[in-house]
């Protein structure tokens, strides 16, 4: 089974999560959100102390907060940026977003090099992890899914009692909405959800009372 490793990071406090296979030693590094050197020695210091080899960089979805270590992650481990291509767009104006929430560094804009499409498969180890599509937070926003080890990277589509916010570039709650609950609430109930921020929580929890997608 994958085990998760998570990290706190940057002024939003984004979840920055290594996902690693602890026969094989291969990991994915999720929305690394890393906005200093601290940060990024502190993921790097995990990945070395644990003797992981990097296989994937993913982002869930292209808003800065949680792409500012994708420069870092990339010329340090030699992976390619894999995310969706709706995505593009905000890939394309991340200065842009650094100035819309006051900061100062900006890790520049980017794309994806590799398409994460819905159905997408990783692999690492014998472990397998799929790609959901779920927009609305932002037009490519994905989930990872690890139906054998039964969790789900979340990213910011689904917290503890609440869901991404939708009024940003790209963002339509009705297609949220209806992409949460297709996707993510036709999961096992004790599927453990990885948000892109705050404390864990399981698709049971939020199917039964997340104000948002619980029953009314």
């Amino acid at each position: 089974m994958l085990k998760v490793q998570a990290f706190e990071v940057n002024p939003f406090g984004e979840m920055t999560y290594l996902v690693y296979d602890p026969v094989s030693r291969e990991c994915a590094v999720v929305d690394p959100g890393m906005e200093n050197a601290r940060e990024q020695e502190m993921v790097d210091s995990w990945i070395a102390a644990s003797d992981l080899t990097v296989k994937y960089l993913v982002a869930t979805h292209l808003h800065i907060d949680h792409v500012w270590g994708v420069p870092h992650i990339k010329e340090t481990y030699g992976v390619s940026l894999t995310a969706h291509p709706d995505d593009a767009m905000l890939g394309a104006m991340i200065d842009a977003q650094a100035q819309m929430f006051g900061q100062r560094r900006s890790p520049g804009n980017m794309k994806p090099d590799i398409e994460a499409a819905d159905g997408t498969v990783l692999h690492l180890g014998d472990n397998i992890i799929r790609v959901l599509h779920v927009p609305g937070h932002s037009p490519g926003g994905i989930v990872l899914y690890a139906p054998a080890s039964g969790f789900v990277i979340g990213g910011d589509a689904l917290f503890r009692g609440s869901i991404g916010r939708t009024d940003l570039p790209g963002g339509n709650q009705a297609a949220f909405l209806a992409a949460l609950r297709s996707r993510l609430m036709s999961l096992p109930d004790d599927t453990v959800v990885y948000p892109g921020h705050g404390p864990a929580t399981t698709i049971g929890q939020e199917r039964h009372s997340n104000p948002w997608l619980s029953a009314r």
